[in-house]
């Protein structure tokens, strides 16, 4: 099982990034997918979540308007297309797939928002 997230970086304030997790050895489709943020002393937070089928979609408070979360269950990918980004978007991004009796994570790509 792999989920590997690319597309991190640093990026100025109001700028857009999109992030990608590209998964393996898992029937992706089954699996709701999540995106978690995790900043410097803070705990990790749920920031995007898409059931198996994108049927249902839910944000954090902090992101709705700004980030949208996709999957492509055919190329096994989910996407966190993040807008307008914040000095306070800065963290480490966390890819995650989830159902009944399994919780995979990702290894996490770094997000700087800084002038």
């Amino acid at each position: 099982v792999q989920l590997v997230e690319s597309g991190g970086g640093l990026v100025q304030p109001g700028r857009s990034l999109r992030l990608s997790c590209a998964a393996s050895g898992f029937a992706f489709s089954s699996y709701d997918m999540n995106w978690y943020r995790q900043a410097p002393g803070k705990e990790r937070e749920l920031v995007a979540t898409m059931s198996s089928f994108g049927g249902r979609i839910n944000y954090a408070d902090s992101v709705k308007g700004r980030f949208t979360i996709s999957r492509d269950n055919i190329k096994k990918e989910t996407y966190l297309q993040m807008n307008s980004l914040r000095p306070e978007d800065t963290a480490v991004y966390y890819c995650n797939a989830r159902r009944v009796r399994a919780d995979y994570w990702g290894r996490g790509t770094q997000i700087t928002v800084s002038s």
